[in-house]
């Protein structure tokens, strides 16, 4: 095998790992000249060396001396360009080489064949015939939609990459997909990723023309509707009316952070589908600004309130944990919708007084003014 094949997989693999030259010399105890030498290919490993270089990256011998996979059928676009798009690449397609080697093995292969003849030029419709063929009940919020995605034929791997400008990408069939990979990287929010993975699979539907590795520039037509699809295949539109109205006599931001955790996905999502609908003027004004005044400080679009956990990306819950009560419930997980919804509607038909809508739900005059113009939004 060829010298600079090693070096590259050493450095891919390298800063994958998300090691620095200094550190891999320093623990394999090699010189930072001679792995500079390895990485660049102008000199080669004795195989003792390249035993140490790969026990220090965590990765098989093999890993290092074989030819990576060139993929072409993959959509890969992101806003700024990635010094690791390359790494990215060779990871993917080494996973999917091995996934398809274990399915070989086993007789147990991805069929996505109820997937194939899915069309739909508008993405909202796309989005409720996908759960239809998925048979996901339109007021069903999806639990886990990395088994929802296995289940149906899409391979999916979650990868940590330290960028905050990628999120996903999408594998063709061509390439041994379909399939999704997204990033799981801790400072990126759990919604995000469950977003993402909803995004990846709008692109493998909608834009199978797209798949060229070439291409790495996003195409700002194809996100919103691949972005579209997400929001309508988390968030069907008949169970988001009926929750959204179900709320109505709850504070804005209560009303938001409810719905996001029951469909499982981001605050700006809800407020995305909320402006799609027109039915609101200035829902990031009202959000951000109820925030700051509830919690005394300024919320920005990469953290998420209220967030899932990892595990709820794709749970494994045994027979043990299964029976136990969830870790983490908030306030807006328990909020009695039915009697405020009932003063709201009193009050927009004149038929109480503001004074009594506030005695009824046992708030000072203040409180009742300061929820009504919460209401408002």
């Amino acid at each position: 095998m060829e010298q600079s094949n090693i070096g590259s997989n050493i450095r891919r693999l390298r800063i994958a790992r998300d090691y620095t030259q200094e550190e891999v010399a320093k623990a394999t105890g090699i010189s930072l000249a001679g792995l500079r030498n390895y990485e660049t290919g102008r000199s080669e490993p004795r195989v003792d060396v390249l035993m140490a270089i790969a026990k220090v990256l965590d990765a098989r011998l093999d890993e290092l001396v074989s030819e990576s996979r060139t993929l072409k059928c993959v959509r890969f676009r992101a806003a700024k360009r990635l010094n690791t798009r390359d790494t990215i690449l060779s990871d993917v397609a080494r996973w999917l080489d091995d996934f398809e080697d274990l399915e070989e093995i086993t007789g147990d292969k991805s069929d996505d064949q109820k997937l194939r003849d899915l069309s739909a030029s508008d993405p909202r419709e796309l989005a409720k015939e996908t759960r239809k063929r998925m048979e996901i009940g339109q007021d069903e919020p999806i639990r886990d939609i990395c088994g929802l995605l296995e289940k149906f034929g899409v391979k999916v791997l979650s990868r940590p990459v330290k960028s905050e400008h990628f999120f996903g990408l999408a594998v063709g069939r061509d390439e041994g997909g379909p399939a999704v990979v997204v990033n799981t990287w801790d400072r990126i929010p759990v919604e995000r990723w469950i977003f993402s993975a909803a995004h990846e699979l709008g692109h493998i539907l909608l834009h199978k023309d797209s798949f060229n590795v070439s291409l790495t520039a996003e195409d700002p037509g194809e996100e919103t509707e691949a972005n579209q699809f997400a929001s309508h295949f988390l968030m069907p539109e008949e169970q988001f009316e009926r929750e959204w109205k179900e709320t109505e006599g709850q504070a804005f931001i209560a009303r938001v952070l409810k719905v996001k955790r029951m469909f499982r996905v981001s605050y700006a999502t809800v407020l995305y589908r909320l402006q799609e609908s027109k039915r609101y003027s200035n829902v990031w004004v009202a959000f951000y600004s109820q925030y700051q005044r509830l919690y005394g400080r300024h919320l920005d679009r990469k953290h998420e309130p209220n967030p899932l956990m990892p595990e709820d990306f794709h749970p494994k819950v045994t027979e043990d944990k299964a029976s136990r009560e969830p870790k983490r419930l908030d306030d807006v997980d328990f909020i009695e919708d039915k009697l405020s919804r009932l003063i709201r509607r009193a009050l927009d038909g004149e038929r109480i007084t503001r004074d009594r809508a506030a005695e009824i739900l046992r708030l000072t005059p203040e409180e009742m003014m300061q929820l009504i113009e919460d209401w408002a939004a």
